[in-house]
């Protein structure tokens, strides 16, 4: 049986907060913007994809996303999601999906590979754009 080396008590210990991103789940798409560091500089490369899979382990939380790539090449990232070199997550739209894990996408191609989008009224945008702007209000109060 293995043993945790970060528990709960020990993440609030770390520092780790919010990091105030827009609130997403599998089956929406995403833009990231990610830190890349290249012969001592630095920039921020975008990629955008759909969410295939979340997994929630405290510090360790994780989140997998797909885009097809050049020549209908799939391409995935995994990324951590407390890394510091993730600048940003935007939601670009919201997917209607029933499953956790959408790891059947893999095997599919063109339109058979996308992703139904959920139909969000102006009501259910204007409070999910208050709560992503609250969030980042409180993240910016905590680091001053």
């Amino acid at each position: 049986m293995k043993s945790k080396l970060i528990t709960k008590e020990t993440v609030k210990d770390l520092g780790v907060t919010d990091r105030g991103f827009s609130e997403f789940r599998v089956g929406d798409t995403v833009d990231i913007a990610q830190k890349i560091k290249e012969s001592g500089k630095e920039r921020i490369q975008m990629f955008r994809g759909v969410v295939i899979a979340f997994n929630k382990n405290g510090i360790a939380t994780t989140f997998t996303v797909r885009r097809m790539g050049a020549d209908n090449i799939g391409v995935e990232k995994i990324f951590p999601y407390y890394s510091p070199l993730i600048d940003d997550i935007k939601l670009v739209k919201k997917g209607d999906v029933a499953r956790a894990k959408l790891f059947y996408l893999r095997d599919r191609v063109g339109k058979a590979a996308k992703v139904k989008e959920k139909i969000v009224t102006k009501e259910q945008k204007h409070l999910a754009e208050g709560k992503a702007a609250e969030n980042k209000k409180e993240k910016e109060a905590a680091v001053s």
